[in-house]
């Protein structure tokens, strides 16, 4: 088995002022990023609604990126599905 799989890493994050302690097996700098990315998001929805909780601006967030994620998802299909046609065309 991979070691480096099986090892924890726990970051320390800083997401809209709140430090945060995440765990998880990607490298430290990847999850930094990550959080860093989450953070900038959150403070642009609190920049246009100052008055959001700390809760909705992470729902806000949250759906945000479900939306961003779900349209990558749809485009990562579409590509996958022509290069899988274009490659029954060279064959067939």
């Amino acid at each position: 088995m991979d070691e480096k799989k099986n090892k924890l890493n726990r970051v320390t994050v800083e997401i809209l002022n709140e430090e945060y302690i995440v765990k998880g097996d990607e490298n430290p700098e990847y999850i930094q990023m990550l959080a860093t990315y989450v953070d900038r998001r959150m403070k642009m929805i609190q920049q246009r609604n100052p008055n959001l909780s700390k809760t909705k601006t992470a729902v806000l967030a949250s759906l945000n990126l479900a939306d961003e994620l779900n349209k990558l998802q749809e485009d990562y299909d579409e590509l996958v599905k022509a290069l899988e046609e274009e490659r029954k065309n060279r064959m067939g």
